[in-house]
């Protein structure tokens, strides 16, 4: 029998803290498992499909620019350890309407990912029955369906605490990374073609072009160091974590280096039925590469490594980023842009529930209404776009937040590292092309209309929220600019523009104009309204601080 629930419930529901239970090795297992799965899986072949062997030094490229990246969550998430924490470090530096449009972009990003690692074990899955995907590699509708039942069962591991999350997380972590290692050992070790690093075009048959194209689809790959603030709150060694991102970074990098090297010098024309010498051949694989590749050496034991990892690999991504992606619809409960059910938190479990669970079946009907129309590769592109319109605010953050004398820990070089980070957040959405950019920003276009114009309309408390509109603009008018120089870039529509000298004018104009605009348009001092204010704010009256 349903009953409903009383105010005072739904207060003490509200009021209820989240557990400091995650340790500093937590930390690290859920960064780097939660970034090795389809990212290398898929993307090894989509990269060589665009740069050749030349795939691995877009993989460095890409480590090098997450780092920047990585750097200004580092100072950040010190000075703000909240659950989903990079979606409010905009709500102190540039208000409301600023960290509306931020905080959506991260959503989008979360929830497009663990559909696509749903995808990618159907996939995995597909080895015992071809009707699960297409020729194509695209999911059928069987395989939707199972992709949208792998939804609802990546829920429990993130359910039951935090403290159980972290344990599982860090058992079967270590056991996927090394069913990873022992597949790039053991694919090494059976074929080993030298040749396919020089003999057919060179190591850059598409010039540096087609490295740089290829770096978007890295960046999904790296996108583990993402989770680790959004889990701050839940952290018990706050001052730890900003080594602990540096730690995933380069521990997801090296894996991806070696992994890629393995697959480039894998590669027999043959045996995959490809051309020889015929790249792109290479990037038009159906289904989990790496799965292929071992198929066609009918190596039993790699073989089954490989479905091993074609399956759990994806999935524990998968339940990492609906766990970290509940902590984003909580951080936006708490900042009025969702409604008060997303930060309701389980009185005995102590996790936003609600936001879990409603973020599972959206994730649930996506995979199951998307198959089999879009691409994995597609979805891929889609995810890494929008996130990183996200991530583009936190290097202007940094500097605001340390104008306003609210940091509490400065990265050395954070003033140099802001806009490195800042040019490398633009250089990725631009490389990503006008296709994939346009249905981002429209995505996130219809979002910031519902959320952050009727929304506050309809609750009467505009006057609250639209306060500091005119310190978004800055963000607004580089999203256009974004888009504007995809469609005319040399990927674009138009391509009036040739690609470096699209390149060229995107790392001027971004941290020449809207770098410096950015940063002007900070508020003076910390925004301070107790209508977004987290818990600890409202009961301590001051943020949660380091001990």
């Amino acid at each position: 029998m349903f009953v409903q629930p009383t105010m005072s419930d739904v207060n003490q529901q509200q009021a209820q803290p989240l557990k400091r239970e995650l340790s500093f090795l937590d930390l690290i297992i859920i960064g780097v498992v939660g970034a090795v799965g389809t990212g290398i899986l898929f993307s090894a072949a989509a990269m060589t499909g665009i740069a050749g062997p030349g795939s691995w030094l877009g993989w460095l490229l890409g480590g090098i620019f997450y780092l920047f990246i990585g750097l200004t969550f580092a100072e950040l998430v010190t000075t703000y350890p909240e659950a989903g924490g990079p979606s409010r470090y905009a709500l102190y530096t540039h208000g409301w309407f600023t960290n509306t449009i931020n905080s959506l972009a991260d959503l989008i990003w979360y929830i497009f990912i663990p559909p696509i690692e749903a995808f990618a074990v159907v996939d995995g899955l597909s080895i015992f029955n071809s009707g699960l995907v297409t020729s194509s590699g695209a999911p059928t509708l069987l395989g939707g369906a199972i992709a949208a039942v792998l939804m609802l069962f990546m829920v429990p591991f993130n359910y039951f605490g935090i403290r159980a999350f972290g344990r599982s997380t860090v058992i079967f972590g270590i056991v996927k990374l090394f069913f990873f290692i022992a597949v790039g050992i053991g694919l090494a070790a059976l074929v080993y073609k030298g040749a396919n690093l020089t003999a057919y075009g060179g190591f850059l048959p598409f010039g540096f072009s087609g490295v740089f194209l290829a770096i978007p689809f890295a960046m999904f790959a790296f996108g583990g160091i993402r989770v680790l603030p959004d889990y701050a709150e839940e952290s018990k060694k706050f001052r730890k974590l900003p080594l602990a991102i540096i730690i995933v970074v380069i521990g997801q990098l090296l894996i991806y280096l070696f992994l890629d090297w393995v697959f480039v010098t894998g590669i027999d024309w043959n045996r995959l039925g490809i051309p020889v010498g015929s790249w792109s051949g290479v990037g038009a694989i159906s289904g989990n590469p790496f799965i292929t590749i071992a198929h066609s050496y009918n190596s039993t034991l790699i073989l089954v490594f490989t479905i091993i990892i074609g399956i759990i690999g994806p999935f524990i991504v998968g339940y990492i980023y609906l766990g970290g992606g509940s902590r984003i619809l909580f951080a936006q409960g708490r900042t009025r842009i969702m409604p008060n059910i997303m930060k309701y938190v389980h009185k005995k479990y102590s996790v936003p529930y609600w936001a879990l669970l409603i973020l599972a079946l959206i994730g649930g009907i996506l995979a199951f209404v998307s198959a089999p129309i879009p691409s994995i590769y597609g979805l891929i592109e889609d995810a890494v776009v929008a996130g990183y319109l996200g991530f583009a605010v936190n290097p202007v953050a940094l500097v605001v937040s340390r104008r306003q004398g609210a940091t509490r820990f400065r990265i050395p070089g954070g003033i140099i590292i802001a806009p490195i980070a800042f040019i490398s957040a633009s250089l990725i959405i631009f490389w990503s092309g006008w296709t994939t950019v346009n249905y981002a920003v429209a995505i996130l276009t219809v979002g910031v209309v519902i959320f952050g114009l009727i929304l506050p309309l309809v609750r009467n408390t505009y006057r609250r929220d639209f306060k500091h509109v005119a310190n978004s603009l800055w963000y607004i008018l580089y999203i256009v600019f974004m888009l504007g120089m995809t469609y005319i870039g040399s990927d674009g529509a138009l391509n009036i523009l040739g690609f470096y000298e699209a390149t060229a004018v995107v790392v001027i104009v971004s941290v020449a104009v809207f770098f410096p605009f950015g940063v002007l348009s900070g508020l003076k001092q910390k925004m301070d309204n107790p209508d977004y204010a987290t818990i600890s704010e409202v009961e301590e009256g001051e943020p949660i601080v380091l001990t």
